[in-house]
């Protein structure tokens, strides 16, 4: 029996610093809002126009924030998934909003009702989702669908993993053409500050307030100019996301670990860049701009600045997503 039916549709402290460049005007693109609840973290590429055009904006993000269940999984899978099993759950067609399909597939993404109890019985879905969860609620269903693409293999064999998901060639390559096409083809991002580019809106934020610190002097230890006079790396960091209602730790020892790890070829503005060479041995952070270019505090005696992320002998470690976290204030 196939897994899956056709669809409807088819302790130590270690302080930083922060880089420099004059802000002209600030323009902060909001791509859509998060939802209210946004249960995990994601990573990705960026959304092509097609796919701002044709994903609804709450899918959109269940899309991006559950592909965080499958570390490497990019969330144009499972978009492209929701597409061809019911248009986003905008099919009119018998089992997308209630009931099933004759193969006895249900929901916006089309589980078998069994499958879809053998998936949360081996996972626990994030909150936001129905008690207990549903099939027909879209943020369990996404959910769902990310778990069962990894355990069947993803992302390492995708085709494997979609093929498990719908028994049939001609569906894998539907969905993978589908994905490529709500991919964008250029990497996000201005790589300055005066025109701020983010897909999340807590990413913005951060963005703006760091940018608002260019020229503050660095301080070891430096919690802002109104508090002991300057910024080190972590310090602005933590103050950055404090600004877009994300609570992050003081340290770069314990910023790394907050936060989905971002493959370097996938960073997008908002991210942030550590150095070093364990998670144990990191000594510097920054903010990502996009363009390869970051807002950091470099060291004593260089000012928060902008420059790149990359340069000759540097020690680049790894990247995280703390944008993606969900602000404090925000209800399940």
């Amino acid at each position: 029996m196939l897994a899956k039916a056709l669809g409807a549709g088819s302790a130590a402290l270690v302080f930083c610093i922060v880089v420099i460049a004059a802000v002209v005007t600030t323009v902060i693109i909001y791509d859509q809002p998060l939802p209210a609840s946004a249960p995990s973290t994601g990573v990705g590429s960026a959304p092509s126009p097609l796919a701002r055009e044709d994903i609804p904006p709450q899918l959109l993000v269940l899309y991006q924030n559950a592909a965080g269940d499958c570390p490497g999984l990019d969330w144009s899978v499972l978009a492209a998934i929701g597409k061809i099993e019911t248009d986003h759950g905008r099919s009119p067609l018998p089992g997308v909003r209630s009931a099933e399909n004759s193969a006895g597939a249900g929901g916006l993404m089309q589980f078998l009702e069994p499958t879809f109890q053998g998936v949360v019985a081996r996972h626990r879905l994030p909150a936001g989702g129905a008690s207990p969860p549903s099939r027909y609620n879209p943020s369990d269903a996404i959910h769902a669908a990310a778990h069962y693409l990894c355990d069947s293999g993803a992302p390492a064999d995708l085709r494997a993993a979609v093929f498990a998901y719908n028994h049939a060639d001609s569906y894998v390559d539907q969905v993978l053409d589908q994905a490529a096409r709500y991919r964008a083809t250029t990497p996000p991002g201005s790589g300055d500050c005066r025109t701020i580019q983010a897909t999340i809106p807590a990413a913005a934020q951060a963005i703006s307030f760091a940018c608002g610190q260019l020229g503050q002097p660095y301080v070891w230890g430096g919690n802002g100019p109104d508090v002991n006079g300057g910024w080190d790396c972590s310090g602005l960091t933590q103050a950055a996301y404090a600004a877009a209602g994300i609570t992050l730790p003081r340290t770069t020892y314990d910023q790394i670990h907050t936060g989905a790890r971002i493959p370097e070829n996938q960073l997008a503005p908002g991210d942030l860049v550590f150095y070093g060479t364990t998670d144990n041995n990191v000594h510097h952070v920054g903010l990502f701009l996009g363009a390869g270019r970051m807002v950091h505090a470099p060291d004593v005696g260089s000012p928060v600045q902008v420059s790149d992320y990359r340069y000759p002998g540097d020690d680049y470690y790894a990247a995280t997503r703390p944008a993606a976290i969900p602000p404090v204030g925000s209800h399940d």
